[in-house]
Order: structure tokens, then C-alpha cells, then sequence
């Protein structure tokens, strides 16, 4: 039996999402706006609710598209209010917008999302040796300063705690314990 990480449940969809995608390195700008609006919605939540509605999200906000999101008037936000499959959250809906619209400026001023964000750890994961559930942080400084230049930026829903999920999902950061088997594979 392969042991993982503290925090996935006996659910197929977490096991393969912890297996597959989480810490493993993204650097295309869509996947990386997908896992930002996917962590804005699971803030104050649980991942796996996030997870779980992943596949609405992706019809719901067409497939992720950051250039048709930025362009949402008040009838998407209002459908987008209905949608039962997926976070009905005003104040998230409307975040993603402004997200979306302040993720193109950043494109613009570096290329790509990838180029700015990723320059952060200066191009390459930072593995961490964490034993134990309890020396895995929630923020760290690096995610401080992110959060604060995202906001500058007009990014919103993008605390340090968010940020921080965000860079381990994304790879940016691989906190899967010493004792998962995907430790060395990531």
C-alpha cells in the first residue's frame, strides 16, 4: 500500500488528484489561472468541495478562459449566481473577474503569468523535508510577498493562506511529506 500525504481521505478523486496533479510543477498560464480560481473558491473550504465541483467550475466559467472571464458582464454574473454546481459566493464570482482582467495585465507586463509568478522561486521548485503533518505551514514569507504583490496588482480573494495552496498545487513549493511516495517523484 502506498503511503500519502496527512491530508488525503479514502476518496478515488483526492487519492488521484494528490497521485497526479498536486506539487507537480505547472507552468502554463491556463492551469495556473485554474488553480488560482479553484483556490479562491476553497478558501474558508474544504479542497475536496472545490474538487469535487471541479468539473462545473470548468463548464460553468468555459473551461477557464481568462480573456472570455475578464470580459463577464452583470447576465454571466448573475448566471453564474444560479449555477447550483457550483461556490455561489458573490464576493468570489466577482473576484474571478476582476482576477481574470488583473492575470491579463500581468501577461502583458511579463509575457505570461508563468514568467512573473514562478520568478518568485527564481524558476524551480523549493522542496521542503516536512516529517509531519504539524511542520507543514499554512503561509510562509515567500507567500506573504506574493499575496501582497498580487493585491498591489488588483488581484483579489489572494491571502497568504491562498497563495500558499495555490504554490503547492502548483508546484512552486513540494510539501508532500518525506514519507509519501510522491516526495521524490515531484
Amino acid at each position: 500500500m502506498k503511503k500519502r500525504c496527512f491530508w488525503v481521505s479514502d476518496d478515488p478523486l483526492y487519492i488521484e488528484y494528490h497521485d497526479k496533479e498536486w506539487g507537480v510543477p505547472v507552468y502554463e498560464d491556463d492551469r495556473l489561472f485554474e488553480f488560482l480560481i479553484l483556490e479562491t473558491f476553497q478558501a474558508g473550504l474544504s479542497w475536496i468541495t472545490v474538487l469535487k465541483k471541479r468539473e462545473n467550475f470548468r463548464e460553468a466559467f468555459d473551461d477557464f478562459d481568462y480573456q472570455k472571464i475578464a470580459n463577464y458582464g452583470e447576465d454571466k454574473y448573475e448566471e453564474l449566481l444560479q449555477n447550483a454546481g457550483i461556490i455561489r459566493n458573490k464576493l468570489k464570482i466577482k473576484a474571478t473577474i476582476t482576477n481574470a482582467q488583473a492575470f491579463m495585465r500581468v501577461q502583458e507586463e511579463f509575457g505570461s503569468f508563468s514568467k512573473y509568478i514562478w520568478e518568485f522561486v527564481n524558476g524551480k521548485p523549493i522542496k521542503n523535508s516536512f516529517e509531519k503533518r504539524e511542520e507543514v505551514p499554512a503561509t510562509t514569507e515567500l507567500s506573504d510577498a506574493i499575496s501582497k504583490d498580487l493585491k498591489k496588482r488588483g488581484f483579489k480573494f489572494v491571502g497568504s493562506t491562498v497563495i500558499y495552496a495555490h504554490m503547492q498545487a502548483t508546484g512552486m513549493v513540494n510539501d508532500h511529506t518525506t514519507d509519501c511516495f510522491r516526495y521524490n517523484e515531484v
